[in-house]
């Protein structure tokens, strides 16, 4: 089970954090300042869940001396809207965004996309193709180790990035991802957000599936919002 560590002051946030992390399989521990949250770290959290605006220390000052001690994901979650203030988080060592108020679904995805990409980089066999490296969706299946993915048993001809998007939706098969997220995650905040080439991405996929099967449907539009899959 997944320890997740949340450091946010607002006692009614951090006490609806602590619930909904706990009823998605995961144990918390709470922290209501920079300084505790320092102190309550240790080498079972998996994740930081971090406020910005903290008494004693700021979410600001506290990144890097978490990622000092830890290479462990740290997903900010803060009002702050300024593009600016989130590209100097990322410098600090962010991993992630989000702007409050958040959508709890969004932010579970963000949280189990992140603990997935760090345990693939620090699993000594993510190369092997080992069975925690296949996921799976009706009859697609995704070899993240060796980055592969097959329809109906026939092996699928995708693009990095067409790859990373169905990855991404197959990780998070009960939850919308959002277009943010997928720009977030995905291109890895280049600052992409053009829907266009999102569209075009999305649609190049679902040609690709009907290829290998043409009798399924897989993902379907959440208008407005984003992308999911097909219950």
């Amino acid at each position: 089970m997944k320890t997740i560590l949340i450091i946010e002051d607002d006692v009614q946030i951090n006490d609806m954090l602590k619930v909904l992390l706990s009823k998605n399989g995961f144990e918390t521990i709470s922290a209501y300042s920079g300084t505790e949250g320092l102190l309550a770290f240790n080498d079972n959290v998996d994740l930081v869940l971090l406020d910005l605006m903290l008494p004693g220390k700021s979410g600001d000052e506290i990144i890097g001396e978490i990622k000092g001690k830890k290479k462990v994901p740290v997903i900010v979650s803060s009002a702050i809207t300024d593009v600016q203030k989130k590209v100097d988080l990322f410098s600090l060592g962010a991993d992630d965004y989000v702007t409050k108020p958040f959508d709890n679904d969004e932010l579970l995805a963000r949280i189990v996309a992140r603990i997935k990409m760090y345990d693939k980089l620090t699993s000594d066999g993510s190369q092997d193709g080992s069975i925690d490296d296949i996921i799976t969706y009706k009859d697609i299946t995704l070899d993240r180790g060796r980055r592969i993915a097959s329809c109906n048993d026939t092996e699928m001809n995708l693009s990095k990035i067409e790859y990373d998007i169905l990855a991404l939706l197959v990780e998070n098969k009960s939850r919308t991802c959002t277009k943010g997220m997928i720009y977030d995650i995905v291109w890895e905040y280049e600052g992409n957000d053009d829907d266009n080439a999102l569209n075009v991405h999305m649609s190049n996929i679902r040609r690709k599936l009907k290829k290998c099967n043409a009798d399924n449907d897989y993902i379907e539009t959440v208008w407005g919002v984003g992308y999911r899959l097909k219950k």
